[in-house]
């Protein structure tokens, strides 16, 4: 096979492996953008301690890196931050763990920002589809794209009807403008939301592309789910407050603060 040459992109990838799923859903997501492009791959994995594994069983061309991080919430805002501050190519690909698209979507969506006709683009349309475990199972097995294509109709959608995780693709300096990741987000959820109305309000053009994202079905440990009701109330609070603020100049102010404390490690957090 032909490989695409992605050499303008990074791929990141921030991941906890907290599960055996996990990290099998890793393995086939990194397998699957190497077998079709020639292109940069960054995984940091935040534990405890590193034991070796995950680094002895990625693809020796991805850039693996290790945090030793004891927090049982993972701070994914503040990490994926670090991530992007290491990316030195045109364009960064923010990808979670467990999802996979067509690798033509994928090559669509470059385009789109390398002709500067877009700012943002999502490489899926409104379709986040979860494949279910057995499914999963299925394509784990036989390593075929086309099982999960031909299995759409037997998928559940998730956060519909405009689902805005999962994957993006953007400029860098796009992405460093705009504020990167809000850290006061910590732990799973609706980082997302804050982060697509913060682009809305910065005028960013935002594109997605045809064709679903499918999410391998994985179990829900303490960082796929709210960690307390407390930490849901304040960032339904907070994306609400983004949503509702349409002033540019208020955004441009508020992230213009996190990128300049983000490095502070005295700044302290909502959790």
């Amino acid at each position: 096979m032909i490989k695409s040459k992605l050499q303008d992109i990074t791929f990141i990838f921030l991941v906890r492996l907290d599960s055996v799923d996990r990290l099998e859903n890793l393995l086939a997501v990194t397998n699957f953008l190497k077998e079709k492009f020639e292109t940069n791959i960054h995984v940091l994995e935040c534990a405890p301690f590193n034991n070796g594994l995950l680094d002895r069983l990625l693809d020796k061309s991805i850039r693996y890196s290790f945090q030793e991080d004891n927090d049982p919430i993972l701070h994914r805002t503040k990490y994926l931050n670090q991530m992007i501050r290491m990316v030195e190519t045109q364009f960064v690909a923010v990808w979670d763990t467990d999802v996979l698209v067509a690798g033509n979507q994928i090559l669509d969506a470059i385009k789109l920002l390398q002709n500067g006709e877009s700012d943002v683009v999502y490489p899926y349309d409104n379709r986040f589809l979860e494949t279910t475990a057995i499914i999963r199972k299925l394509f784990l097995k036989e390593n075929k794209f086309e099982v999960l294509d031909a299995n759409q109709k037997k998928m559940k959608e998730l956060y519909a009807p405009n689902p805005v995780g999962g994957a993006f693709i953007i400029g860098t300096k796009k992405y460093t403008e705009s504020g990167l990741e809000n850290e006061d987000f910590y732990g799973w959820g609706m980082e997302d939301g804050e982060r697509y109305y913060r682009w809305l309000n910065l005028g960013y053009r935002i594109k997605r592309m045809e064709g679903p994202l499918f999410h391998l079905s994985h179990g829900r440990g303490l960082n796929s789910v709210f960690h307390n009701s407390d930490q849901q109330f304040y960032k339904r609070k907070e994306v609400l407050k983004v949503k509702r603020d349409k002033s540019i100049s208020s955004t441009r102010k508020k992230m213009s603060l996190i990128i300049n404390t983000s490095n502070d490690e005295s700044v302290s957090y909502p959790y």
